[in-house]
Parts: structure tokens; C-alpha cells; sequence
């Protein structure tokens, strides 16, 4: 008959289990691990010695609130010879006296969570209880990534860039993600937790939470907080008083602890790149590798035709039900999908920003990157609306009061445009354009476009028209500063032309929704001899445009040309950005593991006005605790540069990014990073 042994204790191996699974940046007080990946524990006996084939039990792992074989959320399993590393199996690896080491593998396929491990030799013992995660480590789970430097990037970084602007002025924003930040992991196993379809139906979810492809549709909708108990409330109206402005925010941190401290009240407020960078965060926690993803000249098809359709009526008013935003951000998520063809596994596009409805729920994705390219709409999840993102048509119409159209214009190369994302080990963009899309205009592109559009034939644009409009900008267009911009205007007729130019700028927020005027040029007498080309300037200057450009930075251009002969219409329109002064950051002594390091930062005020409420904050992971350092310095004269210097203390050797933002009553959220490479 076996005997049960004495057990006094457990020692779970926090240290060299956490080291071994790559989750011991979380801290080693408790077990973390990754499925699929052996661990060991040793038991400490109060009485007599382990004796193989005398002593045997059972182990007993469960998770979620009633666990059940059924559903894959308890596994019963006893001692064997050796691990079994396809299912959950458990041997003997080393005995002496009063100590009992075993090695423990979970599933690769199991539900990932909190764990609790039960012995049962009869009577049951408490073991303890750890957190299961994804392990991209492992060939077995669905998230392999079979590439160290990779794996570091998408899962073991804490940091990282995200890219904004247009796509001919490419700017980018530091983020400090913090997966590994006290408390983040289970702020992220709550967010599971608090999901709709846990609260009606825990074993159900649970059980879905072995799918890295169930997980990630959760997270896109719990991102956002549109039909749930989610994280962010997004705004665009401009007016933030009652929360944080989407562009303060450059730490997920903050964002995932004021959302747990509130009972799960959504956080004000959240833009794209928000929504993004905590989904990237929550990913990577939860061991899905994760990047995120740019997409400059983004569509927003709201009829689902592919076609982007700008309506603008006889006093030049945008009336369009479609739009394209200058740029959107999302994430991609690595898995394989073994419910689609084996050419579908990889990177996934997953889209938290509520957009539109996907199966009753502001979700979207995941949904192959490869099946946007090859236009196979058929793929789930929500690929026409991520396919018209990055490769719909435009096409521009006059509209007249007695409901006529006339189309002015078009093009298929101005959507889906540098699709960028931050490259593997070091700080530079990355353009993923050709993972979304064959070369723009070429035949093969015009071939998936046809086939994604099955109602929709190519439509060819015709030859250039004989007037042309072309926007062409300064080099030198700096916030603060006064700038041309300027209407390009060539007659390829071989007769003279009398035409009427008006030529505009208006503060636009990257989402492209106009407001305030901030310049204006009318020619009501244009004239143009056959070949000639004529470049007609309009100043910006900052006291027209410094009140009303909104934190983006941005002010659409727009041309409209009137042959006033034929009638005919020419427009062209330009998204510019204006460059933010940069803060410089000098780090003043040898940065060490756990010795107190100082950083000089300064900011030039570029405007001709003097800032109030100037302040400084700055974080960091493994570099400032966990919390963000506040420097307030006052008022800064024009031309003048505020300083600060901040002490910290860098508690992890290895290569941190200093993470700088400014922000004062009329300049706000200048942003800036230093790199910073500790030494044990």
C-alpha cells in the first residue's frame, strides 16, 4: 500500500523558475511561468525520505472560479519517469533526506491565468499557486516566435516608439509599455476577468483562454470601454477638462492603475495610439508578442464599398460620411491561427480603437496581415474594414444644390501609405508597407483590389488634366515661427487660361476633422499662359494659426482651381506638421545598477510669447520606481530655455529609455527619450 509523505512545506522556486520562464522581471515572490516549459518545486518533508514506487500522489492544477476537466481548467495527473512537454505531467528529479524536487510541465495548449497546484495523496495539500502565461519560448504554443532578438523586442522590452504625423512628415512618440511594473500582470489577468463574456459565463472563458486568437478579440474590446468595463473612454471633441488629454499620456502605467484604483471606471481620455500602446502593454504581459503598427492616410470606410467618397458642396464644405485620417495606429499580435490555412499564421492585425462594430462589439482582429495583402476578405476577423484601412480608392466630387455630382479628382495611392512600425533592437522606423500590400498602382495590386472589390471595376483616372494644383511646402515649418506654403498652378493647354484660386489652411486634428481658419489667399483673376507654371505663396504666420492648431500640430492645406471658362474644378490638399522644439536630455555621471544618477533636461521656448505652468515629467522603467517625477519650473520668456535636473535611481543593469514630457499653458505634450545603458 503507497504511503503518504509528511509534507511540511513547499518551496516553489520563484527565483531560478521566474529566470527560467523570462518572467522574473516581474519579481520573484511569486511563481510565474510559461506554458509548455518545465519547473521545478521541492517539497520539504517533516519525517521520513521519498522512496519511488512506495510514495506516489497525484497533482492537481486548477484556475478559474469552478474549474472542470471538461472544460480544460483542472488537470489531474500523477508522477511518471520523465515530462511529457504535450500535456501537463510531473516526475521526480532529485531526492535526498527530507527533500523532494519535481519537475512540473504544463500544456502548451493550457488556459493561461492564475493557478492553483494541489497534491493529493488521499488527503489533499496546498502547494501554492502561480500565473500561467503564452510562451512564444516554447514550439509547441500557439505564439512561438522562433527568434531571440525578436522575442526581446515583442515581449521582453518595456519601451518603445510609436510613430504619428503624415506620411511625408513622419514623427514619432516614446512609451514606456511596463509590462514587467509592480502590479501590471494582474491588472491584465483582471481585464480578463472583468470581459463581458467572463461575467456570463466563467468556465466558458476560461476554457477560451488556451486561444491566443480568443484572448486578443477580448483585449480589443477591452481596450476600449465602449460595451464593457474596459480601460479608456476615447474623445476627439478637443475639450478634456474633465480628464487627461490623449496626447499627456507616454506610460501605460498610469493609465492600467487609475483604471484599477477606480473600481474599473474607464480612464479619459484615450486616442488611437492610446488604445494601442495599453493593448501592446496588456499583450506582451500576458506573453503574446506584440508591436505596434502605423498606418499613415488611413481610411474609415463607413459603407463598406472600398471606396472612400469626399463630398464637398458648392461652398467647398466637406459633407463626407467617409473619411481618411492622417494616420491610425493598432497593434499586431503574433500567433498561429489553426483555424485558418497555415499561410494565415503570424502577425495579426488586432484594432482597439472603437471604430466600428464587429459581432455586436467595438472589437477588431485579429485578422491576418497576410490576408489583407492578398485581398482574401473572406478571412475572419474584420478584414474588409482593416483592408479599405490601407488600400481603399478615393474619389472626389462636387456636390450642387440641385443634388448633381460632378467628380473632381481621385486617386488610389493616397491610402495605406508608410505603414510603419518601430524596428527589432534598436530605435529606428521600420516600413512594413509591402507585409499589407503590393507596390501601389502595379498591376498585382489592382489585381487583389478587384478581387477584394467584387462589385467595383477598375476605374481608370484618365490622363492628367491639361490645368494642374499642387501644394509644395517650406522646409523650415517650426511652431512659433511664421512660414510659406505654397499653390502650385500649371497650364498644359496650348491656350491661355483665366482661372479663380482660393488657397487655405485650417487647423486639423489627425483624425482629419477640420476647424479654424488659419490663413487664406483668394485670386479671383488668375491668369495662365499655355505652358506657364506659377508658384503663389500664402504666409502662415503663428498669430493666426498659434490659437487654434490642436495639440496634433497639424493644419490641413487645401487648393481649389476654377477654370472660369469650362467650369472645371482642380483641387489638391496637404496635411502639414509643425516641428515641436526638442528637449535635450544629459545624463551627468556613469549610469550604475542601484546608484543614484542625475539627468540635466532642457527645453528651448520657440514662441514669441512667454510660457506659463511650465513642467517637466519623467519615468522610466527599472529607472524611476515605477512612478513619474514632476519638475515644475513657472514661466519662460520668449526665446528663453527652461531647465531642470532630476535624480533617479536605476534598480536593473541593461539598456532604459528615459522617457521626457513638457507640457505648459501653450505648449503641450513635447516629447523626448534618452537612452541610457546601466552597468552592474
Amino acid at each position: 500500500m503507497a504511503e503518504a509523505l509528511d509534507i511540511e512545506r513547499c518551496d516553489l522556486e520563484c527565483k531560478s523558475n521566474n529566470a527560467e520562464h523570462h518572467t522574473d522581471l516581474n519579481g520573484v515572490d511569486r511563481l510565474i511561468i510559461r506554458r509548455g516549459q518545465p519547473f521545478t518545486l521541492t517539497l520539504h518533508l517533516r519525517s521520513g525520505t521519498f522512496q519511488p514506487g512506495v510514495n506516489t500522489f497525484g497533482l492537481i492544477a486548477e484556475t478559474g472560479p469552478s474549474s472542470s476537466e471538461e472544460w480544460g481548467t483542472k488537470a489531474t495527473f500523477s508522477l511518471s519517469d520523465s515530462i511529457d512537454k504535450k500535456t501537463w505531467s510531473a516526475s521526480v528529479s532529485f531526492s535526498l533526506g527530507k527533500m523532494v524536487s519535481l519537475s512540473i510541465c504544463s500544456a502548451p495548449n493550457a488556459p493561461i491565468g492564475q493557478y492553483s497546484l494541489t497534491l493529493d495523496q488521499g488527503t489533499k495539500v496546498s502547494l501554492g499557486e502561480f500565473v500561467l502565461l503564452f510562451n512564444p519560448w516554447c514550439r509547441r504554443d500557439a505564439v512561438f516566435m522562433d527568434d531571440e532578438e525578436k522575442r526581446e523586442e515583442y515581449i521582453l522590452s518595456q519601451d518603445g516608439l510609436i510613430y504619428r504625423g503624415t506620411s511625408e512628415h513622419i514623427s514619432y512618440c516614446p512609451w514606456n509599455f511596463a509590462q514587467f511594473e509592480p502590479g501590471i500582470l494582474d491588472i491584465c489577468l483582471r481585464i480578463l476577468d472583468e470581459n463581458p463574456k467572463h461575467l456570463k459565463n466563467p468556465s466558458k472563458d476560461c476554457s477560451g483562454r488556451r486561444n491566443p486568437v480568443y484572448v486578443t478579440r477580448i483585449l480589443s474590446a477591452m481596450i476600449n470601454c465602449d460595451d464593457d468595463r474596459g480601460i479608456l473612454m476615447g474623445s476627439w471633441s478637443g475639450d478634456y477638462g474633465d480628464g487627461t488629454p490623449p496626447t499627456r499620456w507616454s506610460s501605460s502605467v498610469e493609465i492600467l492603475r487609475e483604471w484599477q484604483a477606480s473600481s474599473c471606471r474607464p480612464v479619459c481620455y484615450g486616442q488611437c495610439w492610446v488604445f494601442a500602446a495599453v493593448a501592446c502593454t496588456v499583450s506582451r504581459a500576458l506573453g503574446i508578442p506584440c508591436r505596434v503598427v502605423t498606418n499613415f492616410g488611413s481610411a474609415h470606410d463607413a459603407n463598406s464599398n472600398l471606396v472612400i467618397e469626399f463630398i464637398y458642396n458648392e461652398n467647398t464644405e466637406d459633407v463626407s460620411e467617409d473619411s481618411v485620417w492622417n494616420f491610425h495606429v493598432w497593434v499586431e499580435c503574433w500567433m498561429a491561427r489553426p483555424d485558418l490555412k497555415p499561410e494565415f499564421n503570424g502577425w495579426q492585425v488586432c484594432d482597439p480603437t472603437p471604430q466600428e462594430k464587429s459581432d455586436g462589439v467595438y472589437c477588431c482582429g485579429p485578422v491576418p496581415v497576410k490576408a489583407i495583402k492578398e485581398g482574401e476578405l473572406t478571412i475572419k476577423y474584420d478584414a474588409p474594414f482593416v483592408f479599405a484601412e490601407v488600400n481603399a480608392d478615393v474619389e472626389k466630387y462636387l456636390m450642387f444644390r440641385d443634388g448633381q455630382k460632378v467628380r473632381i479628382g481621385g486617386s488610389i495611392t493616397d491610402v495605406g501609405r508608410r505603414i510603419s512600425t518601430k524596428s527589432v533592437g534598436k530605435d529606428a522606423r521600420e516600413d512594413i508597407t509591402h507585409l499589407y500590400k503590393y507596390p501601389e498602382g502595379s498591376e498585382k495590386e489592382r489585381e487583389v483590389f478587384r478581387k477584394a472589390n467584387h462589385h467595383n471595376k477598375l476605374k481608370e483616372l484618365g490622363l492628367e488634366p491639361g490645368l494642374q494644383i499642387k501644394i509644395k511646402v517650406s522646409e523650415d515649418m517650426r511652431r512659433g515661427f511664421d512660414f510659406d506654403v505654397f499653390a502650385v498652378v500649371t497650364n498644359n493647354t496650348p491656350v491661355s487660361k483665366t482661372c479663380r484660386l482660393t488657397f487655405y489652411g485650417r487647423a486639423v486634428s489627425y483624425d482629419g476633422k477640420l476647424s479654424s481658419f488659419c490663413g487664406l489667399m483668394v485670386m479671383p483673376d488668375l491668369q495662365l499662359s499655355s505652358g506657364e507654371v506659377k508658384q503663389l505663396p500664402l504666409r502662415l504666420c503663428y498669430s493666426d494659426y498659434g490659437e487654434h492648431i490642436t495639440q496634433d500640430a497639424m493644419i490641413r492645406m487645401i487648393a481649389l482651381l476654377t477654370d472660369t471658362g469650362t467650369k472645371e474644378f482642380f483641387n489638391a490638399s496637404r496635411t502639414i506638421v509643425l516641428e515641436n522644439p526638442e528637449i535635450t536630455i544629459r545624463i551627468l555621471g556613469e549610469p550604475k545598477e542601484n546608484c543614484q544618477l542625475a539627468a540635466e533636461i532642457s527645453l528651448q521656448n520657440p514662441l514669441p510669447e512667454p510660457l506659463e505652468n511650465c513642467t517637466f515629467t519623467v519615468e522610466g522603467a527599472n529607472l524611476t520606481g515605477g512612478k513619474t517625477i514632476k519638475e515644475t519650473i513657472g514661466s519662460v520668456g520668449p526665446k528663453q530655455t527652461a531647465t531642470v535636473k532630476i535624480y533617479f535611481t536605476p534598480t536593473c543593469a541593461g539598456t532604459r529609455k528615459l522617457l521626457v514630457n513638457f507640457n505648459s499653458n501653450k505648449l503641450c505634450n513635447i516629447k523626448g527619450y534618452k537612452s541610457i545603458d546601466v552597468g552592474k
